[in-house]
């Protein structure tokens, strides 16, 4: 029931920010978001074999940009992880649907993959620096592909991914040096 109400939250708020687009975006950027959200449908829709992980939630610090994180296990294979980045550029806050599954040749490592979306909000620092650039709220898609190892007998986990995302509110643009290693303590 758990997975069900986590993936029926994050559906909704898919759902919400694809109709403010719909009423603000031209019609070019509504068929690329209607793809990706395709695509991330058919993403959290596919059937995932990982048996699980040794940790439930996790909570630390990633590596370029600078970021909160926290990873929590919903069902079998399947996380969702929230980032919270604070910049002198601004600040943007991102959600992600991930699907782990085991490397079975190294206990405790797994391969990830997912998709989700992005809020920020750019700041005078940031328009100061890029003055032909639109400014103030950004909105966009995010995927992600990485790596995630539980340290065993220790409540450590690191991973190391890299997290493109596609700007399609404010600025467009799309990013692709995002990414990077986290560490959190696991519970």
């Amino acid at each position: 029931m758990e997975l069900f109400s986590s993936l029926t939250f994050f559906l909704r708020l898919q759902l919400m920010i694809g109709m403010i687009l719909l009423a603000i975006q031209k019609t070019t950027i509504m068929k690329q978001l209607l793809l990706s959200m395709t695509l991330l449908w058919m993403g959290i829709t596919a059937n995932a074999q990982n048996k699980g992980t040794d940790y439930q939630t996790a909570l630390g610090v990633k590596v370029y940009p600078g970021a909160v994180s926290v990873k929590h296990f919903i069902g079998n294979g399947r996380a969702i992880e929230g980032l919270g980045y604070i910049s002198s550029d601004g600040f943007r806050l991102t959600g992600l649907y991930e699907l782990h599954y085991p490397i079975a040749s190294v206990e405790g490592l797994q391969w990830y993959v997912g998709g989700g979306g992005h809020i920020g909000i750019w700041s005078e620092n940031w328009k100061n620096r890029f003055p032909n650039r639109s400014g103030g709220l950004a909105i966009g898609i995010d995927g992600v592909l990485g790596l995630d190892y539980k340290i065993k007998g220790a409540p450590l986990n690191l991973s190391f991914d890299w997290q493109p995302s596609f700007n399609i509110i404010g600025y467009n643009y799309f990013e692709g040096g995002w990414g990077g290693l986290a560490v959190r303590y696991t519970f």
